[in-house]
């Protein structure tokens, strides 16, 4: 394993950011990431892991040991008639694996196609798109604890999984390192085009017959039409979560506006976060090299040559006019470092 020093993290963040890292290497095995956090440990400085750096905001130089994680490799553990167990190592890119799921004919992730980042970062985000959310289709996973540089399992309990969250976000965050993940796949698959956007999008292209192919086609359509491509304009995709409000509150919002979305669940009626950005006007703004997308409220974006910490102090600003216009908490899904 290769360690190297001041490196820029531009490459290794989808914003775009240019922060550096005072040491930096890649994990190819677990072998790897023992190595790095015995290093750390000696240098007495944190070690950070990289995924696809999808979902970073960086605001500051890093005095730590950036480790980017590319465990690779993807096979079948278990299979019967109806269903398959695939295990993938956590550096796999997460569209490309589920492009190979739908090529073996696997069906269960082709709603969740060209969502960027790793493997390793679906469970600990428990990343969803269009009706389906990783905890629909989590087996189990194998992460590396830092401190005693043991590989432990964990299955669905232990996930405790959360709308974009999971143990990982949470009680145990920064103690365990994501290796591989196993997922459970069927091969009679049950189609979810329960979004009017998907139903509309196979019904503009005159897709009679339905298959996990066409779904995925629709969704990428869909995603690459409101989100723009990080290679051409630095963001991080989602930056905030949709938030969940009581349905008392809802229906006085609804009262107030009554084009605002609403999704009942489990836990009160779920807002579109990009609608209330929008609504309070945000949508398409610029402040010198960062802003807010002009398709997409929810995506904030570096034009070029942004900073970490301006980005953070625009979604300040959003954050405090949603909550003065609706009375609304908006809470950010990227991580920032």
């Amino acid at each position: 394993m290769k360690i190297q020093e001041n490196i820029s993290l531009k490459p290794y963040n989808t914003f775009g950011i240019d922060k550096n890292a005072r040491f930096f290497t890649v994990a190819e095995s677990i072998a790897d990431f023992k190595e790095a956090l015995i290093f750390s440990k000696e240098k007495k400085i944190p070690a950070i892991i990289l995924g696809g750096g999808s979902n970073i905001l960086l605001t500051q130089d890093q005095n730590a040991l950036i480790v980017k994680n590319e465990i690779k490799g993807i096979k079948v553990t278990k299979e019967s008639e109806n269903e398959v167990f695939v295990e993938v190592g956590a550096g796999e890119n997460w569209h490309e694996w589920v492009l190979f799921s739908i090529s073996q004919g696997w069906s269960g992730i082709e709603n969740l196609s060209l969502i960027p980042g790793t493997v390793g970062a679906s469970p600990m985000q428990n990343i969803g798109a269009y009706g389906v959310e990783i905890k629909d289709v989590f087996h189990s996973l194998k992460a590396l604890n830092r401190e005693t540089l043991e590989l432990e399992a964990f299955d669905f309990e232990t996930c405790d999984f959360g709308y974009r969250e999971s143990v990982f976000k949470n009680k145990l965050k920064g103690k365990y390192i994501i290796c591989e993940v196993t997922y459970r796949l069927s091969k009679q698959p049950v189609f979810n085009i329960s979004y009017g956007a998907i139903q509309e999008t196979l019904k503009a292209h005159g897709i009679q017959e339905l298959s996990i192919k066409a779904i995925s086609d629709a969704v990428i359509e869909i995603r690459q039409s409101k989100l723009p491509d990080p290679a051409q304009i630095g963001n991080s995709g989602s930056f905030f979560k949709n938030p969940t409000v009581p349905a008392e509150q809802f229906e006085k919002l609804k009262e107030l506006y009554p084009t605002i979305p609403g999704y009942p669940n489990e836990n009160g009626v779920k807002l579109a976060a990009g609608w209330l950005i929008e609504q309070a006007g945000w949508k398409g703004y610029k402040e010198g090299s960062i802003g807010v997308h002009d398709k997409q409220a929810l995506v904030l974006v570096n034009h070029g040559g942004g900073d970490g910490a301006q980005v953070a102090k625009l979604s300040e600003k959003i954050q405090k006019s949603v909550f003065e216009k609706f009375n609304v908490k908006l809470s950010p899904e990227v991580n920032f470092l």
